[in-house]
């Protein structure tokens, strides 16, 4: 399992950040049952770098709080039945890893949405990412039903770590 995080924003998050991070990308994956060792990046940056990326990538001009990268194309999200039918798209050839891909978090909006809500930055860091995970896994939000299978998921997920609200 490769958990990569790197933190580029001047400002620091007051809290084990790295800790957080790598235990709900690890209750993502056994939430939905990846058959897999897997690698996920994970960028922590400031509300400027993630507009940037986000004008270049969505072609939205503004800030966000979280942006998805993922590198497997899924039918159905979590159906990893088709991922050994394309190795070479799908696997780390060095370390044999499922390449699940990236996720960046803005730690301005970590900080905003937590006072937002009315709960921990620690719990919003979890949300965030446990959100993030979904999409690297095929889930998105587009449609009613969608919407709420994904928040169904992201609760579960942070509940089986005693992330609640």
């Amino acid at each position: 399992m490769t958990i990569s995080i790197e933190y580029e924003a001047e400002k620091k998050l007051d809290l084990p950040y790295g800790d957080i991070i790598r235990d709900i990308v690890l209750a993502a994956l056994d939430y939905e049952e990846c058959p897999y060792e897997a690698e996920v990046n994970v960028i922590l940056t400031d509300n400027e770098a993630i507009r940037e990326i986000n004008r270049e990538y969505r072609e939205i001009d503004s800030p966000t709080d979280v942006l998805s990268f993922p590198m497997v194309d899924y039918g159905t999200p979590s159906d990893f039945d088709h991922v050994e039918e394309a190795v070479e798209d799908y696997f780390n050839p060095e370390t044999g890893e499922l390449m699940l891909g990236d996720i960046v978090v803005s730690v301005d909006k970590v900080e905003e949405q937590a006072e937002k809500y009315g709960h921990s930055e620690t719990r919003e860091l979890a949300f965030l990412v446990a959100h993030s995970m979904l999409h690297l896994f095929g889930y998105d939000h587009m449609e009613e039903g969608e919407r709420e299978q994904m928040e169904d998921r992201q609760r579960k997920i942070l509940e089986t770590r005693g992330y609640t609200r």
